[in-house]
């Protein structure tokens, strides 16, 4: 990967390089996505064959690289750069897995239970009224609300649509019909204490929830174990989250929400091409 530092007046730029930590095997399947996206659509010419182009792209998506450094140490303009992302992430968002698929799948392979967690996606705070409904008052910051399902050695399996950082997780896995979903897959989902209330039916429950305490009612023991037993059940979640946010294009994102939904999406594929437990 190159890039290139900004020049001063009337001396030449200069093009450093740094290291992509991506396999081989993403950068070739990459590569060949492309390959078949440009015979569907006719392109016969392009200025860097498919497999620099999946490189680029890797590289803005791995290390965040500002878009006009990219382009200059590869000798194509920033909105060549920005198309050519934005065309990589159409094609991998389509390929990322459906919520039914993807219980469907995890029963058939003889699972029981999956994992359900949210994760804030920090964004850039923006001027104007309609940048107020992503600020999360749990976390102080401005964000984008994502639910995400894994298996229980922490492989990320589903990320939801982004809502705005001021919505609950309880809210979000309603809108998604998450209890009915699982339901239908004859699966189970652990969920942290913020997913109180997500049960729909107690008389047939799917979802698997620790105990809060109240002050007039503290926890008794054997509650306290059974909290402790679902944490460490749980554990595995956050390995996902933390495997996903390696891409640190994430660590504030300055796009709308709906290119933000398929990014997730896109990261997903990718991160399940580098990393299976």
């Amino acid at each position: 990967m190159k890039t290139q530092s900004s020049p001063a007046e009337g001396t030449e730029p200069i093009v450093h390089q740094a290291q992509l930590p991506v396999s081989r095997a993403t950068i070739d399947y990459l590569a060949s996505l492309i390959t078949t996206h440009c015979r569907k659509i006719r392109s016969r010419w392009r200025k860097v064959t498919p497999g620099t182009q999946a490189i680029i792209v890797l590289a803005v998506l791995r290390h965040d690289q500002r878009l006009l450094d990219i382009a200059g140490g590869n000798r194509v303009s920033a909105s060549t750069i920005r198309r050519w992302v934005l065309e990589v992430i159409d094609l991998l968002a389509a390929r990322a897995p459906r919520l039914d698929r993807v219980l469907s799948k995890v029963a058939r392979g003889g699972g029981e239970v999956v994992l359900l967690d949210g994760t804030l996606v920090r964004t850039q705070r923006r001027t104007g009224k309609n940048n107020r409904r992503n600020y999360s008052g749990k976390h102080k910051a401005h964000g984008l609300l994502f639910l995400a399902l894994t298996d229980h050695k922490g492989n990320l399996l589903w990320f939801s649509a982004a809502k705005p950082g001021r919505a609950s997780e309880v809210t979000t896995a309603r809108h998604n019909n998450i209890t009915t979903a699982l339901r239908d897959a004859e699966l189970g989902a652990m969920c942290d204490l913020g997913f109180t209330g997500l049960e729909d039916d107690p008389d047939e429950p799917v979802i698997i929830i620790g105990r809060r305490a109240a002050r007039a009612h503290p926890l008794t023991d054997a509650q306290k174990q059974a909290n402790q037993l679902v944490a460490r059940e749980r554990a595995t979640c956050e390995h996902g989250f933390a495997d996903l946010k390696n891409w640190r294009i994430l660590t504030r994102l300055r796009m709308h929400a709906a290119n933000a939904t398929r990014l997730l999406r896109a990261l997903l594929v990718l991160t399940n091409l580098e990393i299976t437990r």
